[in-house]
């Protein structure tokens, strides 16, 4: 009998000292209460707890946690009747705020996002509204996380999913947008249309420009030919000029020798009046009158050119 009640014992003995272990899994925190006060939080890890004594008031998560608010009925400012819905993602960080002073930090939360998105959207028209999505965002967040600061929870985020607006204003809504497609469409297509025209009028530019360029090109060429061709003229006519130069320099020179050798001037300057009277003869628009002094000197130069001959032999 004796060893029955000790075997008892050590057994009860046993799972008192297995209910004292408390074991916290990471990401979760445990508010403990002494006596059915407050005690302390456990953190991760193993604990020691008193038997009868100590009690989990309940087990809190710390890991970033996300509520669905279902969709909420909003009236916009110009009147309209929308659908909202959202998502919160929240983190709790101080556990024993977040069980002691709201009886529901969840339902805190919900009630808190309902109350401040109706005012939020009841400023705003519902273009505003589906525009500016970002905007309710922010100040939904802004607000929320001040009204739960006292819960110990931190808003993360806040996010619309889903804004749905009355059947009436989504058909209008789509006509609106197949209206602004084929708008945008038809401005394509004129700009399309536009650069076309440019493009083409741009290549008609350059064919043009590449073409005067071929022109002058061809002028410069065809200019500097002529030029060069007038220029080798004007070098065989000043050749020939400085050719007839210096044979008539050579016929002058064994004139003036001849004329030296024969010492008989007056006879050379006669024979070049009479062929300079010549030479004008020859040309019908001249008219010669001779002196009769020049006629009668026409004997004596005839005598002269006899002797002159008869010296030359």
């Amino acid at each position: 009998m004796g060893k029955i009640i000790g075997l008892v014992i050590l057994v009860f003995v046993l799972l008192i000292i297995l209910t004292s272990i408390k074991v916290v899994n990471t990401g979760y925190q445990y508010v403990v209460e002494r006596f059915g006060q407050f005690y302390k939080v456990l953190e991760p890890g193993w604990h020691f707890l008193i038997p009868f004594v100590d009690f989990t008031r309940k087990r809190v998560s710390t890991k970033q946690q996300i509520l669905d608010i279902d969709p909420q009925s909003v009236i916009t400012k110009d009147n309209v009747k929308i659908s909202i819905d959202n998502v919160i993602f929240y983190k709790i960080m101080n556990a024993k705020d977040a069980v002691y002073n709201i009886e529901s930090f969840k339902s805190g939360i919900i009630y808190s996002t309902i109350t401040n998105m109706r005012n939020i959207v009841g400023n705003m028209s519902l273009d505003e509204v589906l525009s500016g999505r970002d905007i309710i965002n922010s100040e939904l967040l802004k607000v929320i996380d001040e009204i739960t600061d006292a819960y110990g929870i931190k808003i993360l985020s806040v996010e619309i999913k889903n804004i749905i607006p009355p059947a009436e204003i989504q058909q209008a809504m789509e006509k609106q947008m197949r209206a602004e497609r084929d708008k945008r469409a038809t401005i394509l297509q004129a700009e399309g249309e536009k650069a076309s025209a440019i493009a083409v009028a741009e290549g008609q530019k350059q064919s043009k420009i590449l073409q005067a360029e071929a022109e002058k090109e061809a002028n410069i060429r065809r200019a500097e030919g002529l030029k060069e061709s007038q220029l080798l003229e004007a070098e065989g006519k000043a050749k020939a000029i400085e050719a007839i130069s210096i044979a008539q320099a050579e016929a002058i020179e064994k004139v003036n020798r001849s004329i030296i050798d024969s010492g008989t001037n007056e006879v050379v300057i006669a024979l070049k009046q009479v062929e300079a009277m010549t030479e004008m003869a020859k040309n019908p628009a001249n008219k010669l009158i001779l002196p009769t002094e020049a006629v009668s000197s026409l004997g004596s130069i005839a005598a002269i050119a006899e002797v002159l001959k008869s010296q030359k032999k």
